[in-house]
């Protein structure tokens, strides 16, 4: 269940949540549609691969009237590499591949160069240091 916002933002940790929610809670408009679908379709990509855990952040998890795009993660464990599209293994040019395609960024759940933290962590920070939430996606809850 994905709780309420506070202060425009998701209250701290990992919140559980279906395409079902993230429509419904983060779908007001039309270009946050597109985002959704953008996000549901890189997500099906990453499924044909074998993962079985996204979470997604971003100013798209907000109360951001128009978010410039969503920031994922993903759990590499047990990923077919060879089976996913090739876009979301394409980091050149600030993912720019990626968010043309789909509409934000996927980044495999590794260590973030500048702050030594896996990036499921990283997303539970703002650019302040303070603690935020994010949605995670386990995949046979879809």
């Amino acid at each position: 269940m994905v709780p309420e916002l506070v202060d425009g933002v998701l209250p701290a940790g990992e919140h559980s949540a279906t395409f079902a929610e993230l429509e419904d809670m983060f779908g007001w408009t039309s270009y946050r549609s597109d985002l959704i679908e953008g996000f549901k379709r890189g997500v099906e990509s990453l499924v044909a691969g074998g993962c079985r855990n996204v979470w997604l952040d971003g100013s798209f998890a907000t109360s951001k009237e128009v978010p410039g795009d969503f920031d994922a993660c993903w759990d590499t464990a047990g990923v077919d590499l060879t089976a996913i599209d090739p876009v979301l293994l394409d980091v050149s040019n600030g993912r720019e591949a990626q968010k043309r395609k789909y509409g934000g960024e996927f980044m495999p759940n590794i260590v973030e160069r500048g702050s030594g933290m896996f990036f499921v962590e990283f997303f539970q920070k703002d650019r302040n240091g303070n603690a935020k939430g994010i949605l995670h996606f386990r995949i046979e809850d879809q």
